[in-house]
């Protein structure tokens, strides 16, 4: 699947891009960062742009299911995660979506999460940097114009409710993490911090069964295209939640846990270097899960070494790591919150499956050598 419009996976030159911005985001100088430092690398990159502010929830989401996509080669969204999610689920939503979801699509940090920023910060070969050096970077990535195709996460859950996910699902201690610390928000990624701190010392547990599907066990071949009168991809690993998972799945013992996390990608901030083995083949996710029984000390020390991906290094039985096409994850009760992309959602059944190579972003790579240098080197050749 090549990007609508863009052949071989490379923007053209000029190219013309449509930049969602919220200047709400993070410590709420997404603007100010965006004058200063991306427009000048636009220009010279001759990447013309038209800038629209988003002015509330979902307005993002409402502004590219209306919008005419064929002016423009690039989506591109400054904020935090969410408001990739925003697009993401806003394209999906397109009448059109099978043509919409195949136009790039890029993320600059603008937010206080940033994670996929920084993902893509790795896979192009940075080092691990934030605030307007990763904004520096990310911007050099649009300049030069390489698409790679990323994962999506279809979720489904006990309500009806269907959406898509580009970074992760989290239950427990990180999502309690991730959106009681939204009152923090102008500290930046200090917020997390703080909320951490604050998740530590009133530590909870969570109960509910957890089940996947591991790379192993999945069927190798996935079904063609889906049916005329049904939206977004064929979920073929799920059955409907009210029946048992399939038996070649794994369901942990375990029903007590501190946290459940699915991620598509290698952090989940720009100082969290959640999956340090690495980014996800196309089809597979990252599945982690704390159960119950760790303590606050071991917690602590986990997500200290989180911040250079050395937590795995800690030899804690209570972590697991699983490479993963699907799960499903099914909460005793409605205590403890979900976090998709960093939103909040219903805390109920949900199960999903990962899509392979289903959307196209701005990102180098560590193995290309077409792609840029980390900003603190000289460029290997001029914009």
């Amino acid at each position: 699947m090549e990007p609508a419009g863009c052949p071989r996976g490379l923007l053209p030159r000029p190219c013309r891009v449509l930049v969602l911005l919220n200047p709400r985001g993070g410590k709420g100088k997404a603007l100010q960062l965006f004058r200063s430092f991306v427009q000048p690398l636009l220009e010279e990159a001759e990447v013309s742009f038209k800038l629209l502010l988003t002015e509330r929830q979902n307005h993002a989401r409402e502004l590219v299911c209306a919008e005419e996509l064929d002016p423009w080669d690039a989506l591109v969204v400054m904020s935090g995660d969410g408001l990739l999610h925003e697009v993401v689920n806003g394209l999906m939503e397109r009448p059109d979506w099978e043509t919409a979801i195949r136009k790039p699509l890029c993320s600059l940090p603008g937010g206080s999460g940033n994670a996929l920023a920084a993902s893509v910060n790795y896979y192009a070969g940075y080092e691990q940097v934030t605030n307007e050096d990763l904004l520096i970077n990310c911007t050099l990535l649009l300049c030069r114009r390489h698409l790679s195709p990323m994962n999506l996460l279809s979720l489904r859950t006990a309500s009806g409710l269907q959406l898509y996910s580009v970074l992760s699902l989290a239950w427990g201690f990180v999502a309690d993490v991730d959106l009681e610390s939204e009152k923090y928000r102008r500290l930046g990624e200090f917020r997390f911090t703080v909320g951490t701190i604050f998740r530590l010392a009133t530590l909870r547990i969570y109960q509910g069964q957890l089940a996947y599907l591991p790379v192993g066990n999945a069927p190798s071949k996935m079904p063609a295209s889906p049916e005329p009168a049904q939206k977004g991809p064929v979920d073929s690993y799920l059955v409907p939640l009210e029946e048992p998972v399939p038996s070649h799945w794994t369901v942990v013992p375990e029903q007590d846990f501190v946290l459940v996390l699915v991620l598509l990608h290698t952090h989940l901030s720009t100082e969290m270097f959640v999956a340090p083995m690495g980014r996800c083949e196309a089809g597979v996710m990252h599945l982690f899960y704390v159960r119950a029984g760790v303590s606050r000390a071991m917690l602590l020390r986990l997500f200290l070494a989180m911040q250079k991906g050395k937590h795995m290094e800690c030899n804690c039985p209570y972590l697991v790591h699983v490479p993963v096409v699907a799960f499903r994850l099914e909460p005793r009760t409605r205590r403890g919150m979900f976090s998709v992309d960093g939103e909040l959602m219903l805390c109920e059944a949900v199960q999903g499956q990962v899509h392979p190579n289903y959307f196209w972003m701005v990102c180098g790579s560590r193995d290309a050598p077409s792609s840029c240098e980390p900003q603190q080197r000289p460029p290997p050749e001029p914009l």
